[in-house]
């Protein structure tokens, strides 16, 4: 007689239900239907012919035997995910899907530099990309949902494995009557109300570490969601704001009135790199990503930017 047994699909449902104990935030991260994740667990339930969740009106409980499926189910998805990538590693270097994170303070500004590249020189490459906050990649990646991700360094959790790309200067963005000099020490922030992104963005936090540096304080009345509005809020007259310098060109051109002051050595700066699981047996092809990668941006005239490494 057959042996009726639990399916990747369902293990994968179950294995999200368990980390965020809530079915829409758990459909939402597997990027599926409610109603199908639920289809998903309880059809995995009547697999194994047992109760795995308590499903109350506002969230979901695991009970005892939930919790000891959830364990073994994240490490047989983990046991998947490495075969897949040991697979792939023999195809030869980036090869079949790739699933990239990138933060939104650097995906509308590196990516069209390093996509056109990263097609010409690994043409069999499936690249599927995420942008979101930092917490957000970072934890997908945790959770084997992506293979790698672009962020700013360093990484705010262990065990992810980073190479460095690029480091650069942020430039202070005022508008347009400001009688403030071309260049100016990072001090003279203490007299200006620095305006930031919205809490979640690492830039945000970046900007404020800069910011403490002297001693300045950000003025908390006005906060934006996007570069985009914040440089349009700057040039509206609401205050000033630090911007990456790969942003500059593309951001500027879009609000009118504004003044662009750079410091002063030395410089306020970020650095941007790349980061994979420590567990990942693809490291060789990561580094053949950060090489493409580091190439792209040398080779473009409009990015002025300090790139890592010898040219590969």
């Amino acid at each position: 007689m057959a042996i009726s047994r639990p399916t990747v699909s369902q293990l994968r449902a179950f294995s999200a239900l368990a980390e965020h104990l809530h079915f829409r935030d758990a459909a939402a991260a597997l990027r599926m239907s409610q109603p199908a994740l639920s289809g998903a667990v309880a059809a995995l339930e009547e697999t194994l012919n047992t109760r795995l969740v308590e499903r109350t009106t506002r969230k979901v409980l695991l009970t005892p035997a939930g919790e000891r499926v959830a364990r073994r189910a994240e490490r047989v998805l983990a046991e998947l995910q490495h075969l897949v990538e040991e697979v792939r590693a023999v195809g030869g270097p980036l090869v079949g899907p790739l699933r990239l994170g990138v933060i939104p303070t650097v995906a509308p500004y590196l990516l069209p530099v390093v996509l056109p590249r990263l097609a010409e020189e690994f043409p069999d490459l499936e690249l599927t990309v995420h942008e979101e906050q930092t917490g957000s990649i970072v934890g997908e990646l945790a959770a084997g949902r992506l293979d790698v991700v672009v962020f700013a360094q360093p990484s705010p959790v262990s065990g992810v494995i980073e190479l460095t790309l690029y480091d650069e200067d942020f430039v202070l963005v005022a508008p347009g009557s400001s009688e403030l000099p071309d260049e100016l020490p990072r001090s003279a922030l203490n007299d200006l109300d620095v305006i930031l992104l919205n809490e979640g963005h690492c830039l945000r936090d970046q900007a404020l570490d800069v910011c403490r540096q002297v001693g300045a304080r950000a003025t908390a009345a006005t906060y934006a969601t996007s570069l985009a509005t914040l440089v349009q809020l700057v040039s509206g007259g609401l205050g000033v704001t630090l911007v990456p310098e790969t942003a500059l060109l593309v951001e500027t051109r879009r609000a009118p009135k504004l003044t662009l002051h750079r410091f002063t050595a030395p410089a306020p700066y970020r650095r941007i790199g790349i980061g994979y699981r420590a567990s990942s047996p693809r490291a060789a092809e990561f580094e053949a990503l950060a090489a493409s990668i580091r190439n792209a941006v040398d080779a473009d005239p409009a990015t002025d930017v300090r790139v890592w490494g010898p040219p590969a």
